[in-house]
């Protein structure tokens, strides 16, 4: 029987451990930054890095927030979820965002949201099958020339 654990990660070595399972969904991201921009981020916005462990090792990973909004109160927003691309398809995913459904209930949190990609098809049956539904449309627009 394996050791599933979740670190909120805050220390430079929690938080460089989860780089590579985070970088399967931001392949933007550099390593020579990822610990600054994360210490940054939950500096300037209040966001967390929850990453579950089996044996050790990193399988998935999530980055969320708390915020108010007025149409729904308080809420837990999940800014990334991905599970180790070689280990999908063993529970860690559903594990990891039934934690996050816990830290929300704990902080008072009337709900859960996240965005997911049009073309992420596999997520988003995962995301079904985990009891959240599609809403609404999100908007964007690029700001930058």
């Amino acid at each position: 029987m394996t050791a599933i654990d979740f670190v909120l990660a805050r220390d430079d070595a929690d938080i460089a451990a989860t780089f590579d399972v985070m970088l399967q969904l931001r392949p933007q991201l550099q390593r020579d930054e990822y610990v600054a921009t994360m210490h940054a981020l939950r500096a300037s916005d209040g966001l967390q890095l929850l990453a579950l462990r089996d044996a050790g090792s990193v399988r998935a990973v999530a980055t969320y927030r708390v915020t108010n909004m007025l149409y729904c109160g308080r809420l837990l927003y999940v800014d990334d979820l991905v599970t180790d691309e070689r280990v999908r398809s063993h529970g860690y995913g559903a594990r990891l965002l039934a934690r996050l459904k816990e830290e929300g209930r704990a902080l008072g949190c009337s709900q859960i949201q996240l965005i997911s990609h049009v073309k992420r098809e596999d997520a988003h049956r995962f995301y079904f099958r985990e009891g959240l539904g599609i809403e609404c449309f999100h908007f964007r627009a690029e700001l930058r020339d």
